[in-house]
């Protein structure tokens, strides 16, 4: 029988480090704090190895990895692993995403029982000698209705939790195709609008990105009951924070808890810190013994089963998946990725279907990897759940999103499109409340060079790679030479554009020396006849 040594790279829990030792076929090298020259060439006789984020696993490190096949993460979060380094040399990267999942959606809870009961200055009247039992008067939670921002594992464990609370439960994910979840308890929305008028309380459970920062707002408080109890243990910015204590001051919100913020540690002069109506913690969702504990157990086991090759749980990556292409499929594998990534940020109803189209019989043997490739693109910036090319089909099946693949034989005319439809009722583009259908078409020619050919409907030919900008435009005189003007006066400078026009819009391209930041891009679209935009970082291609 093999024996797999597993090193343990960082301080794990005892509970994992036992785990591993008791295994019959397992060999434990528990080495934390080694330097990286270390890891180098201790690595090469290690089947497996285990990291929390105390270690950055380097290129370097993984330069030559000899025996070594995967690496666990003991948590979520795998931005200290060189994931392109370790899927460059067939390695495995997993995490442990399930293994807090209660731990942080039961703080969020406690956040909501706590914030409804007054918990917080009732405790702190006590330790300043205080009686204030009039004062603190709360609230129940039974019969009250909770909203739901994001319905991953997270989201819907909350969910579980207030229903058995005798609350009603509605939920907004724009990645669900479905009326109901829970059977039938809780009634889904894919219009974040939608749901405020109908709650009391309202919860987040999604990523930070270009749909979700600042999703609770001046802009959406209007639509909101007076009153409104807000809790945030997703991610600093989701919530905008001037904002909020606006509204907190008004009496739109009657009180808030927060685990998460914009900039972490907030400073010591942060008005949310002493805010008498505000609850907070210093980002403590997953700070549990036991999420510490099952985090390391699950690191360790999702190595064994891997290397026992039991199958793959918790993947992050495309681990050692093989698959013999040719050049030209290689190059449509890797068009879809940067044709998906350039369509996610238009789409902000959700999605019902994604049909991909596949010209050309030559192209047939990368269906299945351009099929997946293209769905991780579209969906791994809306989602807080981990998806890859592995997991990304059950992904999409779990969430009712119909995916359909069309194949034609004619090689004379390869190429690929990526058509996105967002569910009933929705609507993407705010200038045609009849289009829910995003589209995007591309070809690799002689060169070998990926090219975007089509974006919904404006025509083009243009190489998709590095830092790029995506504007919607009224078309009407001068608007080139304003946003030329306004990305000088930004310091965003153009290394390329394209120009397309369709009715009474156009379509601005433009490819940039670096990724712009939040700020810029907000300045861009305060300018009169900007419809919307986007920004997208790709590889160079």
């Amino acid at each position: 029988m093999s024996t797999f040594r597993i090193l343990a790279a960082d301080k794990l829990a005892q509970e994992g480090l036992d785990y591993i030792t008791k295994q019959d076929d397992c060999e434990l090298v528990n080495k934390p704090g080694l330097t990286e020259e270390e890891y180098a060439e201790l690595i090469q006789d290690c089947d497996a190895m285990i990291v929390r984020s105390g270690i950055k696993v380097t290129a370097k490190i993984l330069e030559n990895p000899g025996k070594l096949k995967v690496i666990a993460r003991a948590g979520v979060g795998v931005d200290n692993i060189d994931l392109a380094a370790a899927t460059e040399k067939g390695i495995l990267v997993v995490n442990t995403a399930a293994a807090s999942t209660i731990t942080t959606a039961e703080h969020a809870f406690a956040l909501m029982m706590s914030l409804m009961r007054n918990i917080g200055p009732a405790y702190k009247g006590m330790t300043e000698g205080k009686w204030d039992r009039n004062k603190y008067t709360g609230r129940q939670l039974m019969g009250k209705t909770l909203g739901v921002v994001g319905f991953g594992r997270i989201g819907q464990t909350m969910a579980e939790r207030a229903l058995a609370f005798g609350m009603d439960v509605v939920a907004y994910d724009p990645f669900i195709n479905a009326e109901t979840m829970m059977d039938g308890r809780v009634k889904m929305f894919n219009n974040f609008e939608d749901i405020l008028p109908l709650i009391d309380i309202i919860s987040f459970h999604v990523p930070l990105n270009d749909a979700t920062r600042g999703i609770l707002s001046a802009k959406t408080y209007p639509k909101c009951k007076d009153g409104l109890y807000v809790v945030n243990a997703a991610r600093g910015g989701v919530v905008d924070e001037a904002d909020l204590l606006e509204a907190l001051d008004s009496g739109k919100v009657a009180a808030a808890a927060m685990d998460v913020f914009t900039s972490e540690p907030p400073t010591a002069d942060d008005p949310l810190r002493n805010h008498p109506r505000v609850l907070i913690t210093p980002h403590l969702g997953a700070s549990t013994k036991e999420a510490q504990q099952a985090v390391s157990v699950d690191a360790a086991d999702n190595c064994m089963t891997y290397l026992r090759g039991e199958g793959i749980v918790g993947a992050v990556n495309a681990g050692n998946l093989k698959i013999n292409l040719s050049p030209v499929q290689e190059k449509y594998v890797d068009l879809s990725n940067r044709m998906a990534k350039l369509l996610s940020p238009m789409i902000t109803r959700g999605i019902a279907e994604v049909t991909i189209e596949l010209a050309g019989k030559s192209l047939a043997a990368g269906l299945s990897m351009i099929e997946r490739t293209a769905l991780v693109g579209l969906f791994e910036h809306h989602l807080t759940d981990p998806v890859n090319i592995i997991n990304v089909n059950q992904v999409a099946e779990a969430r009712g999103i119909k995916v359909k693949t069309v194949t034609t034989d004619d090689d004379k005319a390869t190429g690929l499109t990526i058509e996105v439809t967002g569910p009933a009722g929705a609507v993407d583009d705010e200038t045609n409340a009849d289009d829910k259908t995003r589209r995007i078409v591309g070809r690799v020619y002689d060169d070998l060079k990926p090219r975007i050919v089509e974006i919904n409907g404006y025509h083009m030919d243009m190489i998709p790679e590095g830092p790029m900008i995506l504007l919607l435009n009224e078309d009407k005189p001068g608007m080139i030479g304003l946003v030329g003007s306004t990305f000088g006066s930004e310091n965003v400078n153009i290394a390329d554009m394209t120009i397309s026009r369709r009715g009474n819009t156009a379509m601005m391209v433009f490819k940039v020396d670096s990724e712009p930041t939040t700020a810029q891009l907000e300045t861009i679209k305060t300018k009169e006849g900007i419809l919307k935009t986007a920004s997208v970082q790709l590889a160079e291609a």
